[in-house]
């Protein structure tokens, strides 16, 4: 409780806060800002959310998404908004290195307070709060919990509710992964009573690709699919050629490594995709199988047991064989 009591204490002395989430972002860590930036902005408070990269377009509709500031396009106004923040949050990261070129205004100001919500494994000390959960299905479930703890429930909508639904909703795998907890379902009954509609906000986010993006997904599951270990072991790399192809935006593969789990002896799955000379990795797995080691240990990676990332900034080939010697290492 005293932690909830700092971090009211800390927005109700701001005068500029900032939100700042992970490079690629995804649902859980727009969902988790935008949800918070409402909050914010129904206690008055002026709130600048940033940005490393562009966010997907499958989540423009939510309310504050035209208002997020992309340090990609628009580098010296990020820069200027962090400089004169007095109250900072880094939303669903553990390390600073997780928000690219963002990271240098972050360590330059040395004056703001900085509050860290987050749900990751091994969180680096580098903030003066941290609000930090592995057991936790998403950050945006630790935004619910901040604002109950903090006795603010009154300030709760429609737009932060559907910010927290979101982020819940991308990364359980829509409830269906083990960090689903009844505390995580409790807390969806309370957002469907503040008036989300969950089947709109899953077509919103599930039911909005492009031609060119189900033409990727079918690609990817009939071409680029390959099955290891007796197909214990499912991996799908798509080179920076093959992305062109199918006219790649941001957000196109969002949920793409889930798929090969339905394959019914597949019990781990790894994504690989080419941007700019690096390979971005996805992780993911049933049961006990710890990806989030596994990145770590040949990825520079990290997450949780079952859904972890990494990158390499070795060719697709060169990444493909480091990844073909130890995946066995994932069935031991």
């Amino acid at each position: 409780m005293q932690k909830y009591e700092i971090a009211l204490n800390k927005i109700e002395e701001s005068n500029e806060i900032v939100i700042l989430s992970h490079k690629s972002p995804d649902g859980d860590s727009i969902g988790s800002s935008i949800a918070l930036y409402n909050f914010l902005l129904a206690k008055n408070r002026s709130v600048t959310v940033v940005t490393p990269d562009p966010a997907p377009d499958f989540l423009s509709w939510m309310h504050g998404f035209d208002q997020i500031i992309n340090f990609e396009q628009k580098p010296d106004l990020s820069m200027e908004k962090i400089s004169k923040a007095d109250l900072i949050f880094c939303l669903d990261f553990n390390d600073p290195s997780r928000i690219g070129g963002l990271q240098e205004g972050l360590e330059a100001n040395s004056s703001a307070y900085r509050i860290n919500i987050d749900h990751h494994r091994d969180p680096k000390d580098f903030c003066d709060l941290q609000l930090v959960d592995i057991t936790a299905s998403s950050t945006a479930e630790l935004i619910f919990e901040l604002i109950e703890g903090m006795r603010q429930a009154s300030h709760l909508n429609k737009e932060i509710a559907e910010g927290i639904y979101t982020g819940i909703l991308t990364d359980t795998g829509s409830f269906r992964f083990a960090s689903t907890s009844e505390r995580t379902h409790w807390i969806t009954s309370k957002l469907i009573g503040l008036g989300i509609e969950p089947d709109k906000i899953y077509r919103q986010v599930y039911d909005s690709y492009s031609s060119e993006r189900l033409k990727l997904l079918g690609y990817s599951l009939y071409k680029a699919l390959k099955l290891y270990h007796e197909e214990q072991i499912a991996i799908i790399a798509l080179d920076a050629e093959e992305l062109s192809t199918f006219k790649f935006k941001r957000g196109d593969t969002e949920g793409l490594v889930n798929y090969p789990l339905s394959i019914q002896k597949v019990q781990a799955s790894i994504l690989l995709t080419e941007k700019d000379g690096l390979i971005k990795m996805s992780f993911r797995s049933k049961g006990e199988i710890a990806v989030n080691l596994f990145a770590k240990k040949y990825f520079n990676g990290g997450g949780h047991l079952n859904a972890a990332g990494g990158a390499s900034d070795k060719s697709m080939k060169e990444t493909l064989n480091i990844l073909e010697a130890h995946i066995a290492e994932l069935l031991a």
